[in-house]
């Protein structure tokens, strides 16, 4: 009996392709990239569907279809520019509907009483992210009940990871994202208590598809998204880039209120290198870095010189730079006499390789990390 053929995952050309389409020099439009252009216009359908799915699983769908269709249509390729509406109008039916329902979560926190912010998702907008996160200070017995009642959620299954972390994940009839609240902590092993607690106080309002949410203040939003990218899963999706460019762009960011809350929560030095990660990504398509101050530069342990493309995503190196990201963090919770967060953020590296010898062993490590 013949094998069925392997798939071969997407490129590091696909990749390049999607960061030169999302982020071209300053001053010129994706269509002035003649290699773009004709390399697009050399795609079989099948490896534009690649291309596809990269960008879905990076969150840069919608982003990058917008670009590519008025790409093609400029150029007289209408058959491609066709191909690309199709996979952004699909992906949008997805986004439609996971808004709604996150809307209406929002809403029934809001009437009875519990706070709630949006985390992580909304981060990407136009796109989404892959699955709802939500933060909040409320008792896990009264969210559980909440979600029950009002949408007939089931508890999905919690891993280690998952219980460490304090973060639950829904499952509801009829929205195929799962949705994950974290608890009255964050970080990889829920060390982050004072953060979390703040999280709620400094949100704001924001209208995000006809919807009005509340979600981070742009210093918890970066913090966030570092425990995220280089305290836990070491890789970054080139949404991230995007992002974090982009209120650095917008001068969104209160550099000294950022480097206060970073620097409580032990995590600065993680927090400059990640920025000064995205800003020379950004360099090497756009011409020019982003504009950060110099204590972050300082500051940074190293750089996007590190960071190489595997397996779908910018992976960044663990062994020995974010070990030592993680070292500081945990000598400062110790310092500061954080007895039981410095515990908790202490079975990081056993639960890391229980996760390592999983995926060994089964291919998986579900139910661990």
């Amino acid at each position: 009996m013949s094998k069925a053929p392997t798939v071969a995952p997407p490129s590091k050309e696909l990749m390049d392709l999607l960061s030169q389409l999302l982020l071209p020099p300053q001053g010129t439009t994706a269509s002035q990239n003649r290699h773009a252009v004709a390399t697009l216009r050399g795609m079989s359908r099948e490896r534009f569907d690649e291309l596809a799915a990269l960008a879905s699983s990076n969150h840069v769908i919608i982003r990058a279809m917008d670009v590519i269709a008025a790409m093609m249509r400029e150029a007289g390729e209408s058959e491609r520019a066709s191909w690309a509406e199709e996979a952004r109008n699909a992906e949008q039916v997805r986004i439609d509907n996971a808004l709604s329902f996150l809307k209406r979560i929002c809403t029934a926190f809001e009437e009875e009483g519990h706070d709630v912010t949006v985390i992580k998702s909304l981060d990407h907008w136009p796109d989404l992210g892959s699955d709802l996160d939500l933060y909040t200070n409320t008792d896990p017995v009264k969210v559980g009940e909440l979600m029950g009642r009002r949408f007939n959620a089931q508890l999905a299954a919690r891993s280690w990871g998952d219980r460490l972390a304090r973060k639950w994940n829904f499952e509801i009839p009829g929205l195929p994202e799962a949705v994950e609240i974290h608890m009255g902590r964050l970080g990889q092993t829920g060390e982050q208590v004072a953060m979390a607690a703040s999280i709620y106080p400094r949100s704001r309002q924001v209208e995000v598809g006809g919807h009005s949410f509340r979600v981070t203040s742009a210093s918890d939003r970066i913090m966030i998204s570092t425990l995220q990218r280089m305290y836990r899963h070491f890789y970054f999706r080139l949404c991230d880039i995007l992002d974090s460019a982009g209120l650095v762009e917008k001068l969104a960011i209160d550099y000294d209120d950022l480097q206060r809350a970073a620097q409580r929560s032990d995590i600065w030095e993680g927090v400059a290198t990640y920025l000064v990660i995205v800003s020379d990504y950004v360099q090497q398509y756009r011409g020019s870095g982003l504009d950060l101050p110099r204590t972050v530069r300082s500051t940074a342990r190293f750089g996007g010189n590190l960071v190489y493309y595997a397996k779908e995503f910018l992976r960044v190196p663990i062994f020995p730079q974010s070990a030592t990201l993680y070292r500081h963090q945990f000598r400062g919770m110790l310092r500061k006499g954080e007895l039981h967060s410095t515990a908790r953020l202490g079975l990081l590296p056993p639960l890391a390789t229980a996760a390592l010898v999983g995926m060994k062993l089964t291919g998986s490590d579900k139910g661990i990390w």
